[in-house]
Order: C-alpha cells, then sequence, then structure tokens
C-alpha cells in the first residue's frame, strides 16, 4: 500500500481546500493508494462530512500545532513539535508514510527535509524542481523538467552540474522518459556562451557520461521540448521563469473571460480537424500551477513536494496525484544507487 502523507493545515486556505482536494483526489488514485491527513482531527472530521464523504477513506494523524507562514521555520519547526509539518515529517522519516506534501510554509518544509529526512549522501545541494509543459507538432503535449526554481540562487558549478543527473534520473523513473535530454540554460546555444559560472558548468556537465547532456538551451526553447527534456539553471533564473510562465498563464486565462476556449466534450473533434489548436489549448492547462500541484524536493531520502500558499482544491489534488507519481518511481532509491555506484567506480 501506498501511504500519501498530506499536511492538511498548510496553506492560506486551509483545511477547507486541503479537504476538498484530497476528496477530489480519491477518484483519481490507484486502489492501493491512501491519503494520511495531519491535522485538527476534529476540524478534519467536520469537513469530510460537510461533503459527504465517509472519515474511512482517510487516516487522520491529530496534531494540535500550526506552523504559520509568519513563524520563523526552523524555530517554529522545533518549538511546535505537535505541528502538522512537524509530525508529518516524522512520520515520513519513521516509515510511517511514504511520501509527504504541504501548501504551508516553505521554509519549514525545508528544515524538515534537510533536517529530518537529510539529503542522500552524495548529493551537494538538494534542489527544488518544478514540471513544465513542452509543445510540439511531433510529439503533441509532454512534461518536461526546470530545476532549480528556488532554493540555490548562488549555485557552484558543480551543483549545478549535479542537478543534470537528478533531473535525468527523475525525468526516467517518474515521467518514464527514454534517455532525457539534458540541457544548460544560457544565453546561446554554442559552446562557450555565458558566464564564468556557466562556462564552467558546462565543462563539467559535458565530462559526465551519466546523464544525456545535449549542451546549451536558449528560454526560446524550453516550452517546446525540441532540444531538452530537463533544462538546468541557478535558482535565481529558474523562478524567474516560472513565475513569468504563471503570469502567461493568468493572462491568457483572463484574455480567455476567465474560461476554457474549447469544452471538454468537443476536444476530441477538434483534435482530429485542427490537431494545432487542440494542442495549444491543452499546453495552456499544463501551463496552469493548478495542474502541476507543487515542487519536487530533489536529492533527500523520500518524496517531498511543497505547493503554492494559495493552492486552491484542484491545486492539492493535483500534488497528491503527483505524489503518487513520485512515491511509485522511487526515485531516491535509484538516486542513491547512481551515485553509489559512480562513488565506487571512483574508488576503483
Amino acid at each position: 500500500m501506498i501511504r500519501i502523507g498530506i499536511d492538511a493545515m498548510g496553506g492560506d486556505f486551509a483545511p477547507e481546500v486541503a479537504i476538498e482536494g484530497a476528496i477530489m483526489s480519491l477518484s483519481k488514485l490507484d486502489k492501493d493508494s491512501r491519503i494520511v491527513l495531519f491535522g485538527d482531527e476534529a476540524r478534519i472530521v467536520e469537513l469530510l462530512k460537510k461533503h459527504n464523504c465517509p472519515v474511512k477513506n482517510f487516516d487522520i494523524v491529530h496534531t494540535s500545532q500550526v506552523i504559520e507562514m509568519g513563524d520563523h521555520p526552523a524555530k517554529a519547526f522545533i518549538s511546535k513539535s505537535d505541528s502538522s509539518i512537524t509530525v508529518g515529517f516524522r512520520y515520513l522519516s519513521e516509515g510511517k508514510i511514504d511520501g509527504f506534501a504541504s501548501a504551508g510554509s516553505t521554509g519549514a518544509m525545508m528544515v524538515g527535509s534537510m533536517q529530518v529526512i537529510k539529503p542522500i549522501e552524495g548529493v551537494i545541494r538538494p534542489v527544488l524542481a518544478t514540471l513544465i509543459p513542452t509543445i510540439s507538432a511531433e510529439k503533441g503535449i509532454q512534461r518536461g523538467v526546470l530545476m532549480d526554481v528556488g532554493l540555490n540562487v548562488d549555485a557552484k558549478p558543480e551543483v549545478l552540474a549535479q542537478y543534470g543527473l537528478l533531473g535525468s534520473i527523475y525525468a526516467k523513473s517518474a515521467l518514464k522518459t527514454d534517455n532525457p535530454r539534458v540541457a544548460l540554460l544560457n544565453i546561446g546555444e554554442e559552446e562557450g556562451k555565458g558566464n564564468a559560472q556557466a562556462k564552467a558548468t558546462y565543462d563539467l556537465m559535458k565530462a559526465d557520461n551519466r546523464f544525456n547532456f545535449v549542451g546549451n538551451v536558449e528560454s526560446s526553447y524550453i516550452f517546446t521540448g525540441k532540444i531538452a527534456d530537463v533544462v538546468v539553471a541557478d535558482a535565481f533564473v529558474g523562478n524567474s521563469i516560472l513565475k513569468m510562465a504563471e503570469a502567461l498563464y493568468r493572462i491568457n486565462f483572463r484574455l480567455g473571460g476567465g474560461k476554457p476556449r474549447i469544452k471538454n466534450f468537443l476536444r476530441p473533434v477538434l483534435g482530429r480537424i485542427v490537431p494545432k489548436l487542440y494542442w495549444q489549448q491543452d499546453f495552456w492547462d499544463a501551463m496552469n500551477a493548478e495542474s502541476v500541484g507543487g515542487l519536487q524536493v530533489m536529492g533527500v531520502n523520500a518524496p517531498v513536494m511543497i505547493g503554492h500558499g494559495s493552492s486552491s482544491a484542484r491545486a492539492i489534488c493535483s500534488m497528491i496525484v503527483s505524489m503518487e507519481r513520485d512515491i511509485k518511481s522511487d526515485f531516491p532509491s535509484k538516486l542513491r544507487e547512481a551515485l553509489k555506484e559512480h562513488n565506487s567506480n571512483k574508488e576503483a
């Protein structure tokens, strides 16, 4: 059985949207997957009854405290030992759940990831990654990986180079991408472009035969999937791209009157008649942060996902479904194996 831990008290609109999202996800999960809700049991039960959802559909772990967005992450993680985030990480470290996700304090989630779950041995710096949509006439809509999107602003070349390995293994295991193409985000495709950091990172990635490095990629190609399946950048640049993409989606949504431009029941027909129109609509849907759900914390010993504080019920639902996929992928174990094998070869 897969046990998906969810912070019911995390986010600007918790616990209401967290519970709604959890209920929405039930029909999308495998029969052997079980959601474990961490939070105020009385409030959780009240909301489940409000939505006519049997309490038996979930496991509930009662917690009496909440780490607020304004709390100091490290101090609150320790002082609020019975908070939904702290208890959630305790369960994860003890193997009582297989993954943990929250739309609550990003800082507290990172404290738990680094101090309780801990980085995998050999990982220089864990990274925050997100899935991005790519669109092409050949493959239609696919998913790619963009990293880092918020953790290491001033990353050293060796850190960025290792992101290539993390992203490649994740794309293989979670996205089922065959021989993922890994590229370094730069101001030009030619070797030798960019600042000192980019040039040094390029050399390290080119010399690493553990993943399929295809060179530099310009930002204009990120969403085409033409060059890369995994795009590596430092957090300053990656986060800027992520927020710009989210803003573009909101602009497109508003220009469409706040409604999808193609009705779902018409999509199969339009997809055959005007395939580009069909792909375009699906691309913008995939650009919606609510369809992604959250950011993966890659490089730690168990699946951890962080959602937007403003997550809606749909976003929570997507985060839960994504967490199930990540747990099934067994990404941390595969990364551990790759790093262990690499270290053994170096010693030999």
